[in-house]
């Protein structure tokens, strides 16, 4: 059987320009008469299975879970970058609290030793008012027990000798001493050994404690 060109295009429903490229490719046999071009067509070409909905919509339901897979693939490895990126910022902090914990806790050592050195560099007065004289009669007893503790705890000291030291006159020691015993156990940083309150410079501020109007 002979076909011209646009028979053999309108027989398998295909564009001119596909013929024209498949003559030229040599993908078909033919034959020219009269300056005609004629295909040879020995048998049927198998027609191509139509796609049905269902199949269509099979494909792309098949192409969207794998898209899906691949997505929900890519976010799991974004979300393990972003944990890891804010375990290494916290850890990074973390660090660098450290550090200026450590340093601030190292300046207000240097700083308390430089104010306990100079307070015990002031000339005390020859005459101690009667109420200094009184409490230190009474606080005798204990020096033993707050040498002790301060020998195995360098950095804390006793809060009797602290407020001495600085300078305080008896009646704000009486009212800082039962400000510490009105906030022990409430407050962590009011220790205690052998009845005596002690403070630990290098770890807590009490300047609010030990304000006095």
């Amino acid at each position: 059987m002979r076909l011209s060109i646009d028979e053999y295009a309108k027989r398998f429903e295909l564009p001119i320009a596909t013929v024209h490229a498949k003559l030229r490719n040599k993908e078909l046999n033919y034959t020219i008469d009269d300056g005609i071009v004629y295909i040879v067509v020995t048998s049927e070409p198998e027609a191509r299975p139509k796609s049905s909905a269902a199949t269509i919509i099979a494909l792309y339901q098949k192409e969207n879970q794998q898209l899906k897979e691949k997505i929900e693939m890519l976010e799991s490895k974004v979300d393990r970058l972003i944990d890891d990126k804010e375990k290494m910022l916290r850890e990074e902090r973390s660090r660098i609290e450290k550090l200026y914990q450590s340093k601030d806790e190292q300046l207000k050592s240097v700083l308390e030793l430089i104010n306990t050195k100079l307070q015990l560099s002031q000339p005390q007065s020859v005459q101690q008012p009667q109420e200094e004289i009184e409490t230190e009669i009474e606080s005798t007893t204990e020096d033993t027990t707050v040498t002790q503790e301060t020998e195995r705890h360098p950095h804390k000291i006793a809060l009797r000798r602290y407020l001495k030291n600085i300078g305080m006159e008896a009646p704000q020691r009486r009212i800082v001493k039962r400000r510490f015993a009105g906030a022990y156990g409430s407050d962590i940083r009011i220790l205690q050994h052998g009845g005596e309150f002690y403070l630990d410079l290098a770890k807590f501020d009490y300047s609010d404690l030990l304000k006095v109007h």
